[in-house]
């Protein structure tokens, strides 16, 4: 008689805990501490990532799900250059297109660092497009066009070996393919069936194409590098619907007319369902492999063009980064106000209050359920934020302008020496060591220390900016973005608790954000000047963006560590609280059930 060991090659271990990494994957094991048999099975998953900084509907992707393009498109008509890079968990700004485009080869099969675009349609619209270009991880640069025009047609394989085939030329669906060699476009065999607006995978001698025109199609074709064969048919005809992967193992999701969820998986010989999205999205862009896929803008039941999600076939199960619902403020308030302390433990104080309506002194102690009023400011105000734990906060200025400082004991405010200029400004650090930078009314670059009984005046701020997102001690200070009335600046300054020191810009400029965490490690929240709820974070080296608020936010109060932060109120009593991605092996008992 066969044993478990004689088919599957191993023993079956007793163990008193469970292995913490894959390669368990395919075991079976007993755990002799809960007495129960177990093993670790692969799970099929979608899962959200960091929103796009800017809409792109009816867009082209590439490259993998820890390295990803997205490029083009249509905001919601005409087209694009935007360009945008993945690095896993959010996007940052890539070099821009020289062609505004909307519908070039929705899998346009490259890299991050070696892209490739061709065809489209470019404003005005329509104009179909030849035009070709290659990417290198920093700019475009344009090449030899495609032999004829061509938009929402099908691409695949490198920027060195590339495919494109079929298409819709303007007036009638195409057949023809065409091979780039990196240098030129020559003609291939043609599909068996002319269509447009499919997706596609796989490479220059091993494509594969699948969905698309109207009608909708099921019909999958495959390429050897000269002929095309039909393959297996899809379980569901579909168009602007996206895919990735290999000739043997791709995937395909979303789909039109109307937005839907429904994923499929290709052997090289037929396809099967797979996990649904967990956001319908259409006319999207695809990425990665059929274990590891990426999925962005198109258009969602929202109709935003900003949805990022991530397919993963894996024994680690993955738990999206997300903003959760905490308790809701009493008093409606909003043009920036304080919040110090953190997700379980915190204190609001001041903003505009439309109830008052105007500047509002009111406090509200906030104990990771729900928030309690206590005692009022002694100073009513607003465009202002705070520092410093729940139980002894510090902040200064804010409009009319203002010089006064307050601190809070857990009880009550008490009101310390003035700052030496009034502003509308933002505070961080300590009831013995804060800073404030900047600031408005007018724009500002001085910076002011807080040494716990008096301010004196640090160094000045390269760059003059109001309403920014400040955090971090008086002597490891960030300043990220905010405004010069006219314009939002996208700058962001260092302090070393003598001066200032210019950093990499953020993805986007905003003002009346919120910012939580620390100089190498920031989270910016929400502001005017980007899409309702928008966040985008700092690790020291590069900005990217991250996930939504869930409401709009700007204009708020936010504070914490940035794998744990707050933001609360914003013309909204809502508070949200950030959680981070979590991964966890998925380890099952066997019952006989």
């Amino acid at each position: 008689m066969s044993t478990y060991k004689n088919l599957i090659g191993k023993d079956v271990n007793f163990l008193t805990t469970d292995p913490d990494n894959a390669q368990a994957e395919g075991q079976i094991w007993y755990n002799s501490t809960s007495n129960v048999f177990k093993d670790l099975i692969t799970l099929n998953a979608w899962s959200n990532g960091g929103n796009l900084s800017t809409e792109h509907r009816d867009t082209s992707a590439a490259g993998t799900q820890t390295a990803g393009l997205c490029f083009s498109g249509s905001p919601p008509s005409g087209g694009i250059t935007a360009t945008e890079e993945y690095n896993g968990s959010g996007w940052g700004t890539g070099g821009a297109l020289n062609t505004a485009r909307r519908g070039a080869a929705r899998f346009s099969a490259s890299t991050q660092t070696a892209g490739l675009v061709f065809g489209g349609s470019g404003p005005p619209n329509p104009t179909v497009l030849n035009a070709t270009e290659e990417y290198n991880g920093t700019a475009w640069t344009s090449v030899n066009n495609l032999p004829a025009v061509k938009y929402i047609h099908f691409g695949a394989g490198i920027q060195t070996a590339a495919l494109s085939a079929g298409g819709y030329s303007g007036t009638a669906a195409l057949a023809t393919t065409e091979e780039y060699d990196g240098t030129n476009w020559s003609a291939g065999n043609a599909m068996g069936t002319a269509r447009y607006s499919g997706g596609s995978a796989g490479t220059q001698t091993a494509g594969l194409i699948f969905g698309g025109t109207p009608p909708e199609t099921a019909a999958t074709e495959e390429y050897d590098g000269t002929n095309w064969t039909a393959g297996g048919s899809m379980l569901t005809a579909k168009r602007y619907c996206a895919g990735c992967g290999t000739q043997d193992a791709a995937l395909v999701f979303g789909a039109g007319p109307t937005a839907i969820v429904k994923t499929e998986k290709y052997d090289g010989t037929s396809w099967t369902e797979t996990a649904d999205m967990g956001i319908a999205q259409k006319a999207h862009g695809g990425a990665g492999s059929q274990s590891a896929a990426l999925s962005c803008g198109g258009e969602s039941p929202s109709s935003t063009g900003l949805v990022t999600q991530e397919f993963n076939s894996s024994s680690t199960v993955f738990t999206s980064a997300a903003f959760s619902s905490g308790g809701s403020l009493n008093t409606l308030r909003g043009e920036n106000f304080g919040y110090a302390g953190t997700q379980t433990a915190g204190v609001a104080f001041g903003g505009f209050a439309p109830s008052v309506p105007g500047a509002t002194g009111k406090t509200e102690s906030y104990n990771g359920t729900s928030f309690s009023e206590v005692n009022d400011m002694n100073t009513a105000r607003w465009d202002i934020s705070g520092d410093g734990p729940s139980s002894a906060a510090i902040t200064a200025g804010g409009n009319g302008p203002n010089a006064q400082t307050e601190e809070w004991n857990g009880t009550s405010w008490t009101e310390v020496a003035d700052l030496s200029t009034a502003r509308r400004a933002r505070t961080s650090g300590t009831q013995a060591a804060a800073i404030v930078g900047g600031g408005k009314d007018p724009v500002t670059a001085a910076t002011e220390e807080w040494n716990g009984s008096s301010w004196t005046a640090g160094g000045a701020m390269n760059t003059p900016r109001g309403a920014g997102g400040q955090a971090g001690p008086q002597t490891a200070t960030i300043v990220a973005s905010g405004t010069q009335d006219p314009p939002n600046v996208g700058n962001v300054e260092n302090y070393n608790g003598t001066s200032w020191t210019e950093d990499s810009d953020v993805v986007t400029p905003v003002r009346a954000c919120q910012a939580a965490g620390q100089q190498d490690d920031l989270l910016l929240m929400a502001g005017t000047g980007a899409p309702s709820g928008y966040t985008q974070r700092w690790n020291g080296t590069s900005w990217v963006t991250d996930v939504n608020l869930g409401y709009n936010g700007s204009g708020g109060a936010g504070n914490g560590p940035s794998t744990a932060a707050l933001n609360t109120g914003g013309g909204a009593t809502t508070t949200v609280e950030y959680s981070p991605e979590t991964t966890a092996l998925n380890i099952k008992t066997i019952t006989t059930s």
